[in-house]
């Protein structure tokens, strides 16, 4: 059976999503940061007879993100979402659990992305240059952006700058650097930091400066630091040089996190 979430489920919403903390990254987060009682967000639960949760689904304005362990009502999450009549919804998680709810959508999908999805339980010990890394604080943004405004791999925002602010001043992302003399030449960020996990973004280093180790320094200091808190890591990879050397930092792939446009 399918039926809404509210405010009265919190804790056992929350108790079967942290069971697997990293791949729940964005439901958890959410559910911590709003709760049930926003109208940009809204729960659902496929439960047994027992009352026992077999999948969660969390739409947050027009994405849809699913979790299931097991086997769940794909058919019945699938007619929730074409309920919503929404221009450019998005349905996204681990592709496996996805996938099952896909089979049952009423039209096919405008846009697919497919990124790999990796976590870290435990970092591995990797020689890193002697060099100072520093953490961003908010009057370093603009050199943040600056750094990034030269990674030709990374998306244009324009409200890049407010948001990174807003998410400093809110405690769900850090980010720690290496600069060359005032200019920011590597980076490693986090975002969506939650009680029990974080994502891990903005991994980079200038042309100039590739080579020396600077982004493995960033993300050892970074990744040794929210480990030491208790928190999961997670990110986003689709270039396998990259994927590479996150493993050796301790990274193990999820699977495929697949994000379908309608």
């Amino acid at each position: 059976m399918i039926r809404e979430l509210n405010e009265k489920d919190r804790d056992q919403c929350l108790l079967f999503v942290k069971e697997k903390p990293a791949e729940n990254l964005f439901i958890i987060g959410d559910v911590e940061a709003f709760g049930f009682n926003e109208k940009f967000q809204d729960l659902w639960a496929d439960i047994d007879p027992t009352g026992k949760f077999k999948a969660v689904m969390l739409r947050y304005r027009e994405n849809y993100i699913i979790y299931a362990p097991g086997e769940y009502d794909a058919a019945g999450f699938a007619a929730l979402i074409a309920r919503d009549k929404q221009p450019g919804k998005m349905i996204s998680g681990i592709a496996g659990i996805v996938n099952q709810v896909l089979a049952h959508m009423p039209v096919k999908p405008v846009k697919l992305k497919e990124l790999f999805y990796a976590k870290c339980e435990a970092l591995q010990e990797m020689n890193v240059p002697d060099v100072e890394i520093k953490q961003a604080a908010v009057e370093d943004v603009p050199k943040v952006i600056k750094l990034y405004s030269q990674i030709p791999e990374f998306d244009k925002q324009d409200d890049r700058a407010d948001g990174l602010i807003r998410n400093m001043e809110e405690g769900v992302s850090r980010c720690y650097y290496i600069e060359d003399g005032n200019q920011m030449v590597s980076s490693a960020m986090t975002t969506a930091e939650n009680s029990m996990s974080a994502m891990v973004i903005g991994v980079c280093t200038l042309d100039a400066y590739k080579k020396k180790g600077y982004a493995t320094a960033c993300m050892m200091r970074l990744c040794a630091e929210l480990l030491e808190e208790g928190k999961y890591l997670c990110l986003f990879y689709d270039n396998p040089e990259a994927g590479t050397i996150y493993k050796k930092l301790g990274f193990e792939d999820i699977g495929k996190w697949v994000m379908h446009t309608y």
